[in-house]
């Protein structure tokens, strides 16, 4: 019996596969679990529909991430905060604070899409966040702390 899944299930496939199972494994739990539906060659089609739309969806949205990036690329970004003795800064610098940074440049994200290497920063220095614009696409942004004046 072919199925069509609906979710991933763990040592038979992923989301959206075409598998053949025995018949009782599909009748009696894949399908009225909602794991999966029966392909027939209607539900084959509109799978291959589904696919082919999301394939250029996904297509956009990595071209939009990979736009953004470019415009990372050419931020230069020196965070200003305030410092005591030995270089030690009064709190953190965490990623929401690099983002509203990158907000003033220009760049809008998330915060949870930025990801400072080695946690939050607690003195002056040359730092590097990891910036994941898609699944696909992750860059490496360089960024100073700086005393404030």
């Amino acid at each position: 019996m072919e199925i069509i899944l609906k979710k991933d299930v763990e040592n038979l496939g992923f989301a959206d596969d075409v598998v053949t199972v025995k018949d009782g494994y599909g009748r009696n739990f894949l399908i009225p679990q909602g794991f999966g539906v029966l392909a027939t060659e209607s539900a084959k089609k509109v799978l291959a529909e589904n696919l082919r739309q999301r394939a250029h969806k996904e297509a956009q949205a990595i071209a939009d991430a990979k736009a953004t990036a470019e415009k990372l690329a050419g931020v230069e970004l020196k965070m200003t905060a305030k410092v005591g003795t030995g270089n030690k800064l009064f709190g953190a610098v965490t990623n929401q604070n690099v983002a509203d940074e990158l907000a003033k440049a220009g760049v809008t994200l998330e915060k949870k899409f930025i990801q400072i290497v080695g946690g939050s920063i607690k003195a002056l220095g040359h730092y590097t966040a990891a910036v994941r614009l898609h699944r696909e696409v992750v860059v490496n942004f360089e960024f100073d702390v700086v005393a404030e004046a």
